[in-house]
């Protein structure tokens, strides 16, 4: 019977292949088996924070995956991969969907057991082994992350404090005479391949020049928001005007190199927003959107990858 019944998905899956399956084709860009001792240290014991995994991790993970890559909600990601056959292949025909609580639980997981840098570093670790490592040249940047601010005054509690469905860990941030409410993205990629090397999540008000995510060695271009911060690296950072030292035209020629340098990291938060629906979040801590940007920055190297690898890079 179990035969039968995957003759006939795959039999229903010929004509969806026919005509092109992009997960089918991400899914093989990676070797997700590499997660599996990572995930599976999450269920070590059988205690209320160990036990026993209801569902297999890697379907779990790439559960994650689909969710980021089509903005789904923990509901509409549950409906969607019972529905879609691009969604079961991709997950590999499991006899077990899982449902949306345990979805959220996982994911509530990964950020209590602080697997995030032990999933991206494995991660990193394959482009590596792809020969797709750093050479020098790096685009460091920052994104606003919007959540819920509530009707509360801004002086109420948050926190463990807060009492309500806002977020409790945003805060608020003003850039261009506009208003931001909730987290701020800081990435840092590669210049030849343009994939997420590293990656910051903070709440809002945090100044992107008070984050650095480049190495010793390596050139990082940054814009005016970094203006006076040191890098580890060698910093190609935009230059300002201040009060009685306007620009000159040298600083004004090299700001239009480095721009130059620069413009290919707007495809990252181009894809990230407009692509995944990344650009606002629901959840409430900045423990649990950092795991939310984790599996963004995750999706866009898988991104990335496909498109890499049409190009015929890898």
């Amino acid at each position: 019977m179990v035969d039968l019944t995957d003759f006939a998905l795959n039999e229903e899956y010929k004509r969806l292949q026919s005509i092109g399956d992009k997960l089918a084709e991400i899914e093989s860009l990676i070797d997700w088996k590499l997660f599996r001792p990572i995930l599976e240290s999450m269920y070590k014991n059988r205690t209320a924070s160990g036990g026993r995994p209801e569902a297999d991790v890697l379907v779990m993970l790439k559960m994650l995956v689909l969710q980021q890559w089509h903005g789904l909600s923990d509901a509409e990601l549950e409906r969607q991969c019972i529905d879609r056959i691009s969604f079961r292949k991709f997950l590999g025909f499991p006899e077990y969907v899982p449902d949306s609580t345990t979805v959220w639980s996982f994911r509530k997981r990964i950020s209590d057991n602080d697997k995030e840098s032990k999933i991206w570093n494995e991660m990193q670790r394959q482009l590596d082994v792809l020969g797709l490592k750093i050479k020098k040249g790096m685009i460091q940047d920052a994104t606003f992350i919007h959540s819920n601010p509530g009707h509360a005054k801004a002086d109420k509690p948050r926190g463990e404090d807060a009492n309500t469905s806002r977020s409790k860990d945003g805060d608020w941030a003003k850039k261009g005479g506009k208003s931001h409410f909730g987290y701020k993205f800081h990435t840092i990629v590669d210049k030849d391949y343009l994939l997420i090397r590293r990656f910051q999540t903070t709440t809002a008000s945090v100044h992107d020049s008070q984050v650095d995510l480049s190495e010793k060695g390596e050139v990082v271009y940054r814009d005016k928001g970094y203006f006076g911060a040191a890098a580890k690296g060698f910093a190609a950072t935009m230059q300002r005007a201040v009060r009685g030292h306007p620009l000159g035209i040298a600083d004004i020629l090299r700001n239009e190199r480095i721009s130059v340098q620069r413009v290919p990291c707007e495809r990252v938060y181009a894809v990230t927003k407009e692509v995944f629906k990344a650009g606002k979040v629901l959840v409430t801590t900045v423990e649990r959107v950092n795991v939310k940007m984790l599996m963004t920055a995750f999706s866009f190297n898988l991104h990335q990858l496909r498109t890499l690898k049409k190009k015929g890079t890898i």
